[in-house]
């Protein structure tokens, strides 16, 4: 997406005319305006000269945020730049301007308030030259305004330009309503003359009350109070981007031919070695290579505690080195840092609209030439009612400076800038600003297991020596280690590398063993201290070992908990078993409490086996456990999920992309690959299951919120317009002031902006105040189909598999077969159930299956 800053803008109908006339030009694929930044976001293969050119003709100004760079040296050296220009164009320049605009037109105004409504309403005294002479006081109060109208003279140059250009706006609006209050004066004073030389004082007095002079100018400055108001709320928005562009490091320290140096960061290529000392911020990414350390991420993640760092670790820039003394070399430099790509996701999604901003865009193309008719009508209205020319008037004015196309168009932008921000800060990141509004609105959330629910890193659960074994007394646990680190020592499996990292925590002594050999998919063998020891599953250790029943009971007892048993023996003797588990997160099970209480339905995804799967399903607390998935499969799973509802895929690694790209809305974990980070609409950086209510949570805030601006900007000029135009007059006798109407449109949008900035106190951690989504209409139900629950299944008993690949083989297999909907295999207890979706025999099962050299022995 090529990005354009975009100057002239006042309101929502100027940014739809610019979103208009870019969206015509050839090449445009698509196009996003936004007020609240006055930026651009435009895709396709239009050039700048084409877009530049098409936003100058619909009468405003533009120019590209940054030329792309080739080579990543270059990246590095424009990155700075073009950061700063990005804060650059962040900078609040307006609210000054607008409060030295307001000062000048209080000076005058204060003055004309005395001459008009000070003398002529409450007698207050004025200069012996005006007693008596109406015309001097009409023209003092003509170069007052004049005097005001100067000063605000931006109103009218915006204003008649876009009526020029055919595309009038908020300042059209404006500059109407002043100048009409200040022509009809000027006509006004100009009869008082002629009444004067007639000698006609009634006349005279008369055409006093004719004067709108101070209307003229009060509406400039009211409106400028509005603009001063909604500029300053504005820039508060943009604050959470501007934090995160100033935590970008200004220099480094490289290494170059031995030499420590200080270079500008832009200098820093892929590669250098740099040296961060304790305190000072990292320059870029990278990886440490010589030293320890403790890092402060909150500036990435918002997680307060330091992460301990040791050599091959990945740090990021801006980070804190809090401890000790680290040499790193960098990975990503200038736009590629993870710093750079979270301000690059904030910006863009401020950059992008959500769907539901679709409405006031249609409403703000039409609502200025429709507020201009409404307004000439009503005029027309009461004099054919028989109303005096300044009554009508009067309520043209009003007409045309309380109603606000202001309001409507800032009521979106603002509240998922603010919304994205506040994402930001907790380490959520939202990619655009649709990700921001349909992650709330989510019924299904599929959780991948690895690396989402669990820890992705097997670990050591239970040691059980068989004591037979271990006739001497001591620490029999710390024997079977010993036994079992020994022999898992050259193997690459990642159950092995659990033994080793317990033997290594325990401070186990690892002895060397000769003769090692893996078995593929039963285990190991190796020849220690004169012993053949043999490692792996119950069937591959019980072909060599008697195994008691009390020791199978226990690896029953294991695998129900979503363990791995892995037996040990030497020579012809059972050592005993050691358990290994993918242990589940800390914060897992809260995560998925929290999930069910929105209403939201939690299903997780894996290839293990069904018992496994449900033993993890089960402490993490989901609604249902889809085992056996092959990472290919994944993807199809999500597909089936979609016509139940609107769903969430939760993951992290390559395998999960299809996955994440399929759902409704893909959430990245933070840790995972890069592959499944470009492929997810939501990113979470801090790598916890937590953070998904909390998207969640977040999402909708700003969904309320920008309910809330929404129905305030409507209902503002729904009730607004007709009390401008004297509809309730007759009836009520109410009428409304041009000066009370500019009044109310100063606020409206200030109101708008203010509601907003609520969202900096939305809690997105506290599940206090969660509720149940409101059911999805066209599925009014979370749960599965009719046709799902009435399916029928049967329990297919086969001979041969040996692990969890032959699971993945016969799975895959019989899931090929149309009328199967579902495999769930368990190499362990020797079945297959199958659910179908429609008939099929028995012999066409068994086929299916034997034909990958598997024995089916009888199906139920």
């Amino acid at each position: 997406m090529k990005q354009y800053t975009v100057t002239g803008m006042s309101c929502a109908a100027c940014s739809a005319r610019v979103e208009k006339a870019v969206s015509k030009v050839d090449g445009v694929t698509s196009c996003s305006v936004s007020l609240l930044t006055n930026s651009m976001g435009v895709e396709g293969s239009a050039t700048d000269a084409q877009i530049v050119e098409a936003v100058e003709q619909a009468g405003y100004g533009a120019s590209p945020k940054g030329a792309a760079t080739e080579s990543e040296n270059d990246k590095a050296n424009n990155s700075l730049e073009q950061l700063k220009a990005a804060q650059d164009a962040l900078v609040d320049r307006e609210t000054p301007k607008l409060r030295n605009r307001l000062i000048a037109s209080l000076i005058f105004l204060v003055v004309l308030m005395y001459f008009s409504m000070g003398h002529m309403m409450w007698g207050w005294p004025l200069p012996e030259f005006f007693d008596g002479n109406h015309v001097a006081m009409g023209l003092l109060q003509l170069l007052l305004t004049v005097a005001v109208m100067v000063i605000n003279q931006k109103f009218f140059i915006s204003g008649f330009k876009g009526l020029i250009h055919g595309a009038p706006n908020m300042d059209t609006l404006v500059a109407l309503g002043s100048a009409a209050s200040f022509g009809y004066s000027v006509y006004a004073l100009f009869a008082m003359t002629a009444a004067q030389v007639n000698g006609d004082m009634d006349a005279v007095m008369s055409y006093m009350h004719e004067f709108y002079f101070e209307s003229a100018a009060m509406i400039l400055a009211l409106i400028t109070v509005g603009k001063m108001l909604e500029a300053h709320s504005k820039g508060k928005t943009t604050d959470a981007l501007k934090s995160l562009m100033q935590l970008a490091p200004k220099t480094a320290t490289v290494v170059r031919d031995g030499v420590e140096q200080e270079i500008s960061v832009d200098a820093v290529k892929k590669g250098d070695i740099f040296v961060v000392r304790p305190g000072e911020n990292i320059p870029v990414d990278g990886e440490i290579i010589d030293g320890t350390t403790a890092v402060n991420e909150s500036a990435l993640t918002g997680e307060s505690i330091p992460v301990d760092k040791q050599p091959k670790d990945a740090v990021s820039a801006a980070t804190v080195n809090q401890s000790g003394f680290i040499k790193c070399r960098a990975t990503r430099v200038g736009e590629d840092t993870t710093l750079s790509q979270i301000i690059q996701m904030v910006s863009d999604a401020a950059a992008t609209k959500a769907p539901i901003a679709k409405i006031a865009d249609r409403v703000s193309g039409v609502f200025v030439p429709a507020v201009i008719t409404i307004a000439i009508i009503t005029i027309i209205a009461w004099l054919i009612a028989g109303e005096t020319v300044g009554f009508a008037l009067a309520r043209g004015i009003s007409v045309l400076v309380i109603s606000c196309p202001c309001a409507l168009g800032l009521a979106t932008p603002v509240a998922i800038m603010v919304g994205n921000g506040k994402g930001a800060k907790s380490g959520i990141l939202f990619k655009t600003a649709a990700s921001l509004e349909a992650t709330g609105r989510t019924q299904i959330v599929a959780l991948d297991k690895t690396g989402t629910i669990t820890s992705g890193e097997p670990k050591v659960t239970d040691i059980v020596p068989d004591e037979t074994f271990f006739e001497e007394t001591g620490n029999h646990a710390g024997a079977l280690l010993a036994i079992a680190a020994s022999v898992e020592a050259k193997s690459e499996h990642p159950l092995a590398k659990a033994i080793m990292e317990r033997a290594k925590t325990d401070e186990i002594a690892v002895a060397e063993v000769t003769d090692f050999s893996a078995v593929v998919g039963n285990g190991l063998t190796a020849i220690l201290a004169g012993k053949m020891i043999k490692a792996g599953n119950l069937a591959f250790v019980s072909k060599f070992v008697k195994v008691s029943d009390d020791m199978r009971a226990k690896a029953v007892e294991f695998s129900k908990e979503g363990k791995t048993p892995l037996f040990f023996a030497a020579d012809d003797r059972l050592c005993g078993i050691i358990a290994v588990a993918d242990t589940i997160k800390e914060d897992s099970p809260e995560a998925v409490r929290q999930l069910k209480n929105m209403g939201i339905r939690v299903v997780m995804l894996t290839g293990d086996n069904e018992q496994t799967a449900n033993a993890i399903g089960k402490q993490a607390g989901v609604d249902e456990v889809i085992a056996g998935v092959l990472p290919d499969g994944k993807e199809a799973v999500i597909r089936k999920l979609k016509k139940q509802g609107r769903v969430a895929m939760v993951g992290d690694g390559i395998n999960d992309a299809p996955a994440l790209t399929r759902a409704d809305m893909g959430i990245a974990i933070g840790a995972g690959s890069d592959v499944a980070i470009d492929a997810a609409d939501v990113v979470l950086m801090k790598s916890r299951l937590i953070d998904v209510p909390a998207a969640v949570r977040l999402s909708r805030a700003t969904l309320t919120n920008i309910h809330e601006n929404l129905f305030w900007a409507f209902f503002y000029n729904v009730i607004g317009i007709p009390l401008a135009a004297g509809l309730w007059y007759p009836l009520l006798g109410w009428k409304l002031n041009p000066m009370f109407g500019a009044a109310a449109m100063s606020l409206s949008s200030f109101c708008v902006v203010t509601n907003a900035l609520r969202l900096n106190l939305c809690r997105v951690y506290d599940p206090k105040h969660d509720r149940k989504a409101t059911p999805d209409r066209k599925n009014k139900t979370n749960k599965p189909n009719e046709s799902e629950e009435k399916s029928m299944t049967k329990t297919m008993n086969i001979e041969g598999m040996m692990c969890g690949h032959c699971e993945a083989r016969v799975k895959k297999a019989l899931e090929a077969l149309d009328a199967v909907s579902e495999a769930a295999v368990s190499h362990e207890s020797g079945t297959a159930v199958v659910t179908l979706s429609s008939d099929i025999s028995d012999e066409k099962l068994k086929e299916t299956v034997e034909a990958e050299d598997y024995k089916v022995t009888s199906i139920q």
